[in-house]
């Protein structure tokens, strides 16, 4: 026999952004708690809302699974005196079981007898068991927390009702000052106590009192509720999911409204207007077919139709509010010179141990160019570049960027745009904060990818340098973010990428002025290099290469982060081919000895004493001479056709032999095999079972 489970705790109102995430929580502790008990159940389902985090557990087991587990004591020789009775160490063993020697059984294991004993455990009724999720409630931890009361206890908001039925049962458990029992509450204007008759009531009854405590209910609803509106008008809307989000979590009840303004706001640029809208008021902007901005938006109350146009002009009054600050500040800025916001940035403080915002623009500038180069932007694109870079942290100092800080590079564009900048130069400017999260839209631009780049790569190199760099708890300036940003880029362009070298010249430059740029690089390359191998690894796991690949990747000695890239490709792409297993077992036998050997020692052809010598070093200095001009592909392939030559030069030749100087010259011919492998991937690191 099964019943319902339904737990249910009753909170102030929640930040809406960590809804989801602890109700997400909330189930899968429940589910680690119940399986660790032993109780069964067929699934769980999850109820939240800003005020309350429910799960319901269906089909739970009336009482835990009975157990049998079979337990090994003490050797037969220890748990028999020399008159063959029961010892001490037997007799404790079958008591601290439960049991009596009577239970006792022997097994032998690998050769030796050992007491056993078959442990039968009852299981609990379900109501006992249950209480113990007191523990799961007060274990959830929240980015955010607070105290109430007298008590010394944190919790997201606090706790003002909780509920737990199996059945039409309470579970009987309390926490502070707070005891379950069956009744919550309803919407906190429009609904009442609610006293629920069984845990199969839930969520029929709370509906009843204005709350949908679905969210994917809630979610349906508010996305129907705003297409109706849509169509009715004519509109398009193009819901934004992180907005609906939020807004599904900010409501209990929710009811879909429009509201107006002026048209002459439509002046303003469509991202002011969006952003005054969405981030500040969690609006839905509104649209013609063609895709042009409306005076009009949605918003979401929480509640009934009831005086709903009370509802409307109070809200169109708020944004109004809003949009006056915005055309002030638009049309203020007009009177700034973007000459005169670059020197104001001398005075804004990008990282009181690096120094101005002025100072990183000016080593940027530096790392752009080198890098602008490198990856071979025409003359025209890096002279829009050196521009770019000159100005692209400009509208910092603007005052609608002061106001809505989200809007930082959007405005940088459109006010290039206005002074007279070049498109190209305007596009740059936008796009080198680009991605601003982790999976977020890339560069489209050549030159706004290499600003982006830049960007990122002083800030890692600058902080690095300064001693600021990431824990493996925290990461304060979204250093692995920006790297991270850094790989996605390089992936997206196919840009060859030698690190070290770039990084290298960067240092160089930059330490030549430091008086110009405000900071000295340290030479902190390995550590620099390793961070950035970290995220490219976690970049190939986002690509679900095999474990074994991404660790022959990662341990390559290869600088050209392309290089990787196509290691990963072709290795991937080959994992399964008939000769994959017999190849990489033959190189791995090569870098196996080739790595022992850390002398220059050159090859002399005449110590060779078998022809199989002479082929493969005729062999091997073919693939050498094409392989820096070829494909990774290409090296793969040239590798692996040596197969046959390893093979053969194993079964005739013997490499460690006594003579020094014909082991060396061997070791040396293996080591011209090794290094190219690793210059492909650590093959040696994947799995060939």
């Amino acid at each position: 026999m099964s019943e319902n489970l339904i737990v249910e705790i009753g909170l102030e109102e929640m930040p809406a952004y960590v809804v989801d995430s602890s109700i997400l929580q909330f189930e899968e502790k429940t589910k680690q708690f119940l399986q660790e008990n032993h109780l069964s159940f067929t699934e769980i389902n999850t109820f939240s809302t800003p005020r309350r985090l429910a799960i319901q557990v269906v089909d739970l087991a009336e009482k835990q699974a009975d157990t049998q587990e079979e337990v090994k004591g003490p050797a037969k020789k220890i748990a028999l005196d020399e008159n063959g009775d029961w010892s001490k160490a037997a007799q404790g063993f079958v008591r601290g079981q439960g049991l009596t020697t009577e239970d006792i059984y022997f097994k032998e294991i690998k050769g030796t007898e050992y007491v056993h004993v078959t442990k039968h455990t009852t299981g609990k009724k379900a109501l006992d068991v249950l209480a113990g999720l007191k523990d799961v409630i007060t274990s959830l931890s929240f980015p955010v927390t607070m105290h109430w009361n007298k008590f010394d206890f944190e919790y997201v908001r606090p706790i003002r009702w909780l509920v737990a039925l199996l059945g039409d049962q309470v579970v009987p458990f309390k926490i502070l000052d707070v005891t379950t029992d069956r009744m919550t509450y309803g919407h906190r204007f429009l609904g009442k106590q609610v006293e629920l008759a069984n845990a199969d009531a839930y969520e029929e009854q709370l509906q009843e009192q204005f709350v949908i405590a679905n969210r994917f209910k809630r979610q349906a609803l508010i996305t129907d509720q705003i297409q109706k509106i849509a169509d009715e008008h004519h509109w398009q809307i193009d819901i934004d999911e992180d907005l609906l989000a939020e807004v599904n979590n900010l409501v209990e009840y929710p009811t879909a409204f429009v509201g107006d303004f002026a048209d002459k706001y439509l002046s303003l640029p469509d991202e002011v207007l969006i952003t005054s809208m969405k981030e500040h008021q969690r609006y839905f902007d509104v649209k013609t077919p063609e895709g042009k901005l409306l005076p009009h938006f949605i918003s979401v109350r929480n509640g009934n139709q009831t005086k709903i146009e009370n509802v409307a002009q109070g809200n169109e009054k708020v944004l109004v509010a809003r949009l006056e600050d915005a055309e002030f500040f638009y049309q203020e800025d007009q009177n700034l010179t973007i000459d005169e916001c670059v020197e104001k940035l001398k005075n804004v403080t990008f990282h009181e141990k690096i120094g101005s915002m002025y100072e990183k623009m000016q080593r940027v500038q530096a790392d752009a160019q080198i890098i602008g180069e490198h990856v071979g932007l025409s003359a025209e694109e890096l002279s829009d570049l050196q521009r770019a870079a000159q100005i692209y942290k400009f509208d910092l100092v603007t005052n609608m960027v002061d106001e809505f800080p989200e809007l930082q590079g959007i405005m940088g564009e459109k006010y290039a745009l206005l002074k007279g900048e070049r498109p190209e130069v305007a596009q740059a400017i936008r796009e080198h904060y680009m991605p601003i999260s982790s999976e977020g839209e890339l560069p489209a631009s050549n030159i706004g990818a290499v600003l982006a780049i830049a960007d990122k790569l002083d800030s890692v190199l600058s902080f690095f340098a300064a001693g600021l760099k990431p824990k493996s708890s925290s990461d304060p300036y979204a250093l692995r973010r920006q790297t991270y940003g850094i790989v996605r880029i390089l992936a997206d362009k196919n840009w060859s990428f030698p690190f070290a070298a770039l990084q290298q010249k960067i240092e160089e430059t930059i330490n030549q002025n430091e008086r110009r740029y405000g900071i000295h690089l340290e030479d902190q390359a390995a550590e620099v290099r390793n961070f950035l191998k970290g995220r490219l690894r976690q970049f190939l796991l986002a690509k679900e290469y095999r474990h074994d690949v991404i660790d022959a990747v990662i341990d390559a000695e290869q600088e050209d982060i392309h290089q990787l890239f196509e290691a990963a490709h072709t290795l991937g792409k080959h994992l399964y081919d008939e000769d994959f297993k017999p190849s990489i077992e033959a190189l791995t036998r090569v870098m196996n000895l080739g790595q022992k050997d850390s002398s220059e020692t050159e090859i002399n052809p005449a110590l060779f004493e078998n022809e199989v010598e002479q082929s493969l070093y005729q062999a091997v200095k073919e693939v050498e001479e094409k392989f820096p001009t070829q494909t990774v592909e290409e090296n793969y392939q040239a590798l692996t056709s040596l197969r046959p030559l390893i093979e053969d030069y194993f079964d005739q030749t013997m490499v460690m032999v006594d003579d020094e100087a014909v082991r060396n010259n061997r070791l040396a011919q293996l080591r011209k095999i090794s290094k190219m492998a690793l210059a492909v991937a650590s093959l040696k690191d994947l799995v060939t079972k």
